[in-house]
């Protein structure tokens, strides 16, 4: 493997480990949903930056899934289709991670976090080889 394909897979182990953690963070009790969403966001930010590397795009130290989806649109103009789950989630990269900024979401808000995630994780995967995939996935 190549340093940028070594990269790729590095960048979606992180997205899957977030995955993980979410859903674990809605399943077993107590509930966390703050960071729930936080991982959530943090994903679907991460299976973003893995399609840019594989793409050799490089791209800003953001949170912001509209700019990164916007750098991997001119690849694949099927991202466009993303930006609204997109804007569901950037919120979630700041607002829940500090005491005051925002209240615990409904475990319903935490849910739809969850399956925005898991639809963007999903879309990239499927433009990645899968000799890139991590050995697990989260979504299956």
């Amino acid at each position: 493997m190549s340093a940028p394909e070594d990269d790729t897979r590095l960048w979606l182990i992180k997205a899957a480990s977030d995955l993980m953690a979410a859903q674990r963070l809605i399943d077993i009790e107590p509930l966390i949903l703050d960071a729930a969403c936080f991982h959530c966001q943090q994903a679907a930010e991460k299976s973003l930056k893995a399609f840019l590397v594989h793409k050799s795009v490089r791209f800003d130290k953001t949170h912001n899934l509209a700019y990164l989806l916007g750098l991997c649109a001119p690849h694949d103009q099927q991202f466009n289709s993303l930006v609204e789950l997109g804007d569901l989630l950037t919120p979630y990269a700041v607002e829940v991670r500090y005491p005051g900024d925002a209240l615990a979401p409904p475990l319903e808000e935490a849910q739809e976090a969850l399956k925005a995630a898991n639809t963007i994780w999903d879309f990239v995967l499927a433009r990645i080889p899968s000799e890139h995939h991590p050995s697990s996935n989260p979504s299956s």
